[in-house]
């Protein structure tokens, strides 16, 4: 039977105040705040991942917390929608390929993106990790990208684009929203973000509603965060190659 049209706006509004709606809101006016500032957005930095304690042990703990709650969101909107995820292994290459893929064609231009909105002032200096000499660093980075990627492409994708179509949205209408929810949580970075992050929307909307498949681009956020995050851990933020 078809969910009331009522009862599935009731359920996108309560998602996404507990999820990324009220994230995206949250990140708007920490845009605005920083724009307040006297300091020019490129002189301002943006940590994404960060200690949450003094005591390594419940820094540890309170990391996986915080990445568990992102797992746990992603699996209320599959439960709402009374899914499970196709874990068919004769898919699975075609699945990495075109993760791979996608990484490739956002990540790059992403990264120049990026760099070109520093120089210009458009965005934060954006520090993907501050997690400095803990052995766990990058078991912990790794934990995070797929926690990202996971939460993210369930209910921006999955989720949302399912819901908007029951409410007969248009398809064009439906890419729109779910670009600009996935936009406004990363404003925070900058505007240049939350533009490139529209694009990003565009792009896996569009290759969602084309393939019906969503495995691909959980792979391919979870890649794009993995070079950023162990990366610049690698690098320990040395960036000088990119002129930044």
């Amino acid at each position: 039977m078809p969910m009331p049209r009522k009862k599935l706006l009731h359920e996108i509004a309560i998602v996404l105040v507990i999820t990324f709606g009220i994230s995206g809101l949250r990140s708007a006016l920490r845009l605005i705040n920083s724009l307040a500032q006297p300091e020019p957005l490129n002189k301002q930095t943006a940590t994404i991942t960060d200690h949450q304690s003094t005591v390594m042990w419940i820094d540890l703990a309170l990391q996986l917390c915080s990445a568990a709650v992102l797992f746990g969101w992603g699996f209320l909107a599959l439960f709402l929608l009374g899914r499970t995820l196709n874990s068919d292994v004769e898919r699975w290459p075609t699945n990495i390929a075109h993760g791979a893929g996608l990484a490739a064609l956002i990540g790059l231009p992403g990264l120049a993106l990026y760099v070109a909105a520093v120089h210009f002032g458009w965005s934060k200096q954006v520090v993907p990790s501050a997690l400095d000499n803990v052995w766990w660093e990058a078991p912990v980075l790794i934990i995070w990208s797929a926690a990202n990627a996971f939460a993210e492409e369930i209910i921006v994708v999955l989720w949302f684009l399912s819901r908007l179509k029951q409410l007969n949205i248009s398809p064009l209408w439906a890419l729109s929203l779910s670009a600009l929810l996935r936009g406004s949580y990363h404003l925070y970075q900058g505007i240049s973000a939350g533009f490139g992050n529209i694009i990003m929307g565009l792009i896996f909307g569009a290759y969602f509603y084309k393939t019906a498949r969503i495995w691909p681009l959980i792979i391919a956020h979870f890649l794009i965060d993995i070079v950023a995050f162990v990366g610049y851990s690698l690098l320990r933020g040395n960036l000088s190659f990119l002129g930044l």
